[in-house]
């Protein structure tokens, strides 16, 4: 059965959901796995970890800091460095679980947490593995594209604006993650309707403590995150990333060139026909696409880690 746990993040308390395979026995393998941009471990990650539980690891999703059934304020305060600094309090917390193979544990991300997982990968020699899944790899050239020039020099004002205010002591504002229809004047960090649109679906059915918005700091601490560099300092970890082939939100090619960066040839891609961004969240045939990639990779790399 699920157990709810929590673990200290840098002072703040950050709660996950274990599950261990029923009827193991000796250690096992675990994969740690966050969300992305603005949501929480109830959406998605339950079924994409189905897939590895299946094969007798266990999973360990979690809130970070500021999210969900976790502490911390802002909320809905997205620092990405904060985030990986979760990740990697989660693996030392999980050194500190019975039952758990701690050189078979690794860490898996979608979205922000996509790229997440390999710069935690590339500064902390834990991980056994990452699974990176549609990441997010260079935040400004993301926001540029998503935005056109235009509107992208409009949101670059609106955060001067709010930096402006904060200098001054006032609180920061809050910016929607999506809009609702296009055309919409208020800006938003995704300017997609259908993402509005899939995560009100999923809020109704699974997710309810979602929130739709963000800080506007965390859209500005967004054009600063660059995976890229860390790429090289992964030198043995081995990598999955897997991708919705012709990505328009997150960018195939930029993905490709973090890709092309790990200096690693234990790395595997995958760019999966017929699936796009958002569908990975919300189609499940989509999801299970790449689901079992993600399954049959591991499966074999696990194997070649050897171990319980």
């Amino acid at each position: 059965m699920p157990e709810t746990v929590k673990f200290n993040s840098c002072g703040e308390t950050c709660v996950g959901v274990l599950t261990r395979p029923e009827g193991a026995r000796g250690d096992v393998p675990l994969v740690i796995m966050a969300g992305g941009w603005c949501y929480t471990k109830e959406i998605v990650m339950p079924h994409y970890g189905k897939f590895f539980e299946d094969l007798g690891c266990a999973t360990l999703r979690f809130d970070y800091r500021n999210f969900g059934e976790s502490g911390g304020q802002r909320r809905q305060h997205i620092n990405p460095w904060n985030q990986i600094e979760d990740y990697r309090n989660a693996l030392t917390f999980a050194e500190s679980l019975p039952g758990i193979d701690h050189h078979r544990t690794g860490v898996w991300g979608i979205s922000y947490s996509g790229g997440h997982a390999l710069i935690t990968a590339a500064l902390d020699q834990r991980p056994a593995f990452a699974i990176s899944t549609i990441p997010v790899v260079d935040g400004y050239q993301t926001m540029r594209r998503c935005h056109g020039e235009i509107r992208f020099a409009q949101l670059n004002r609106l955060l001067e604006e709010d930096r402006r205010a904060r200098f001054a002591g006032e609180p920061g504002g809050y910016i929607g993650m999506s809009p609702e229809k296009l055309g919409e004047e208020a800006f938003t960090t995704w300017p997609f309707p259908h993402v509005y649109s899939g995560f009100a679906a999923i809020k109704k059915t699974e997710a309810p403590r979602h929130e739709h918005r963000n800080t506007i700091e965390s859209t500005e601490l967004l054009l600063q995150y660059l995976v890229k560099p860390y790429c090289p300092r992964i030198v043995e970890t081995p990598v999955l990333m897997t991708l919705a082939a012709g990505d328009n939100i997150t960018s195939a090619d930029l993905e490709v060139e973090a890709f092309n960066a790990i200096a690693n040839p234990n790395k595997a891609f995958e760019s999966v026909q017929g699936v796009d961004h958002m569908s990975l969240y919300t189609n499940r045939e989509h999801l299970g696409k790449v689901g079992r990639v993600q399954a049959a990779w591991l499966k074999q790399t696990l194997a070649k880690l050897g171990g319980g």
